[in-house]
């Protein structure tokens, strides 16, 4: 089930020149449905950078997640439950044996995946997915090893409660940082009061070691009737998360409702303030919180009003781009594009959108070769974004 946002979001699609248009669109409509392409687009200019846009893949099926392993080959997952084994991302891919059961329905699936950061010692393999629980799904982390083409060694570490029947706002993204500490998302299922509640997974971040266990100085750890994983709390839906390992800063984008996406530097124990106050208003126009600033909650370092609905977030950490080094790249589901963000010391300080009308954007990672890979829905396509000489 492809997910439909309202029609306001069509109304804010920004006005493309028609050779930049058909350029950028006939890419998504060559080249056998699920096979490798080896099209590329025209040069594309930005403020920094000249590249061209290689199209890997074609025909994936609403793609959320990628990750490589050390021998070149990728796994990237589909919402629709798939983990899809491709050699050195070409053709549609081997779907791995033993999936976990997956919620899909509205806008629960099969989410993200990342490696272990030790994995050519441990092997394991980390994804986050809606996870059926009774009449209802909650967010889940679960670990693997991979076995040829199986799924092996299955070990659910978290799932949130309570269950949810909304279907929406399941999050979720993962990283590791530096001490080999795991953080993921979880959204508010769709309930936003649950979000400010401390006994229940929703609407956090939530901190583990790797193999599940709350470390001992999380920040509610001895907080009574709290929740010990939360690292952070009063969120909506994070579906953007990234790391920087040199400074530890970990950066989230997250949906607000009608406008009010937000970037956020993510710092231990605070409160993000949804649904308590937030730039956006409710889907239907009216006032979700009567003020954006509240003492005791924090403020993003960016919010976009109208909404983009960001989906990925990439730090980029090669030098294959001039000028990109240390930015930060935050995919656009509803406007269909790729922010390319400055930071300087903590704070926002530019935008750039590239890649205009080119899909749904849904994720964007940083490849063995220094390049920056972008994943895109409707239609799904798998695209490398290529210095020019």
């Amino acid at each position: 089930m492809i997910i439909q946002y309202p029609k306001r979001f069509a109304d804010m699609l920004p006005l493309l020149s028609g050779a930049l248009v058909v350029g950028l669109l006939s890419l998504a409509c060559n080249g056998t449905n699920g096979s490798r392409s080896h099209r590329t687009s025209a040069p594309v200019t930005t403020e920094t950078v000249t590249f061209r846009m290689d199209t890997i893949n074609t025909g994936l099926n609403q793609p959320w997640g990628m990750v490589w392993l050390p021998d070149g080959r990728m796994l990237v997952t589909e919402r629709e439950g798939a983990i899809l084994l491709l050699e050195r991302g070409a053709g549609t891919g081997r779907r791995l044996e033993g999936s976990p059961e997956t919620y899909v329905g509205s806008q629960g699936g099969l989410m993200d995946i990342q490696l272990h950061p030790r994995y050519t010692e441990t092997g394991w393999i980390y994804v986050t997915y809606a996870m059926p629980d009774g009449e209802g799904a909650g967010t889940a982390l679960m670990r693997f090893k991979l076995q040829g083409n199986r799924i092996a060694d299955q070990e659910l570490l978290y799932r949130t409660a309570p269950p949810s029947t909304s279907g929406i706002h399941f999050g979720s993204r993962l990283v590791f940082d530096r001490e080999g500490y795991l953080y993921f998302s979880a959204g508010d299922h769709g309930t936003r009061e649950d979000a400010q509640d401390l006994a229940n997974g929703l609407g956090k971040i939530h901190r583990l070691h790797d193999d599940g266990r709350i470390p001992a100085d999380n920040p509610f750890v001895n907080h009574p009737g709290a929740n010990g994983s939360i690292w952070s709390y009063g969120h909506g839906n994070i579906q953007g998360m990234a790391y920087d390992a040199v400074n530890d800063i970990l950066y989230a984008t997250e949906h607000g409702a009608r406008g009010g996406d937000e970037l956020n530097i993510i710092e231990k124990g605070k409160n993000y303030g949804w649904p308590v106050i937030t730039y956006g208003l409710d889907d239907d126009g009216t006032v979700i919180s009567e003020s954006p600033e509240q003492e005791g909650m924090e403020q993003p370092i960016h919010y976009w009003t109208p909404a983009i609905a960001p989906c990925g977030l990439l730090l980029y950490t090669g030098s294959k781009y001039a000028g990109w080094e240390g930015n930060l790249f935050a995919g656009a589901l509803a406007q269909r594009h790729v922010a390319r963000i400055v930071v300087v010391n903590r704070r926002y300080r530019h935008e750039e959108k590239l890649l205009l009308d080119i899909g749904r954007i849904r994720q964007l990672a940083q490849g063995p070769d220094g390049l920056i890979y972008v994943l895109t829905e409707d239609p799904g396509m798998l695209l490398r974004l290529v210095p020019s000489a």
